[in-house]
C-alpha cells in the first residue's frame, strides 16, 4: 500500500516527513561510538589489516551492514580513531581550538608559552600515540591508509607553524630561524616518534618528558 498522501487542497504529494529527535541523534551517536571503541580494540590487538568489517561488527554487536552507513569503508574508522584520540573526545574542534592551545596562545611569555605547550602536548602523544603506530604500519599495506597518514603529517606540521606564529608575536625566535624552519624544528620534537623512543622504549616518566621537551623547544627557538 502506498502511504504517501494527497494534499487536500493541492491535490499533490506530501513528502514523507523526515524525522531528527534527539533521542535519534543520541543513539546513532551510541551506535558509532561502539563501532569505534570495537574497531580500536581490534586494531590493537589483531592489526589493521587482519581487522575485518565483519569482525568489528561482531565486536560492536551490530549488522556489518551498520558498520558501512555509518564508515562507508575501514579506513575512515582509523582516520575517525585517530582524530578522537587527538582532540580526546569525539567533539568537532580542531587541535587548536581546544583549550590547553589556546591557553598557551594567551600566554604573553615565550617560555612559559613552550612549557604550556610541553605539558598539554604530552597527553595527547601518550593517548594517541598506538594509534600513529597503527596508522604508520598500516601505511604500508594500505594506499588510502598511506595517503591518511600522509594528511595527517602535513596537518601536524601546519599545526607547528601556526604555533611558532603565536610564539613570535611575543618576541623574536632565534637569530636567523625562521618560522618555517622553527615549525619544522617543532614538529620534530613533539613527533609521536620521539616520543615512543623516550616515553616507551626509554621509560621515562611523565615529568622528565615534559622537562625534556620543553627546554629543547626553548633551546631550539629562542634567543
Amino acid at each position: 500500500m502506498n502511504d504517501e498522501k494527497v494534499h487536500p487542497k493541492t491535490g499533490g504529494v506530501n513528502p514523507r516527513r523526515r524525522y531528527h529527535s534527539p533521542v535519534r541523534r543520541e543513539q546513532a551517536r551510541e551506535t558509532r561510538l561502539r563501532i569505534l571503541d570495537a574497531a580500536r580494540c581490534l586494531f590493537l590487538q589483531d592489526g589493521y589489516v587482519a581487522t575485518t568489517i565483519a569482525a568489528i561488527a561482531r565486536e560492536a554487536g551490530v549488522s556489518a551492514q551498520t558498520v558501512y552507513v555509518t564508515f562507508n569503508a575501514k579506513p575512515a574508522i582509523l582516520t575517525t580513531l585517530m582524530g578522537i584520540s587527538i582532540g580526546g573526545d569525539d567533539q568537532p574542534l580542531s587541535v587548536l581550538e581546544r583549550s590547553e592551545p589556546q591557553r598557551m596562545r594567551q600566554e604573553t611569555d615565550q617560555r612559559r608559552q613552550l612549557r604550556t605547550m610541553a605539558r598539554g602536548i604530552r597527553p595527547i602523544l601518550d593517548r594517541a600515540g598506538p594509534m600513529f603506530d597503527m596508522m604508520r604500519i598500516a601505511a604500508a599495506a594500505d594506499a588510502d591508509i598511506a595517503a591518511a597518514h600522509r594528511r595527517l603529517q602535513e596537518e601536524r606540521l601546519q599545526n607547528m607553524t601556526k604555533v611558532v606564529e603565536w610564539i613570535e608575536a611575543n618576541g623574536p625566535l632565534s637569530s636567523g630561524l625562521s618560522a618555517a624552519e622553527a615549525g619544522e624544528i617543532m614538529w620534530t620534537l613533539t613527533s609521536p616518534d620521539v616520543h615512543r623512543m623516550l616515553r616507551i622504549e626509554r621509560g621515562w616518566s611523565v615529568e622528565r618528558y615534559e622537562l625534556w621537551l620543553a627546554e629543547s623547544l626553548i633551546a631550539a627557538l629562542l634567543p
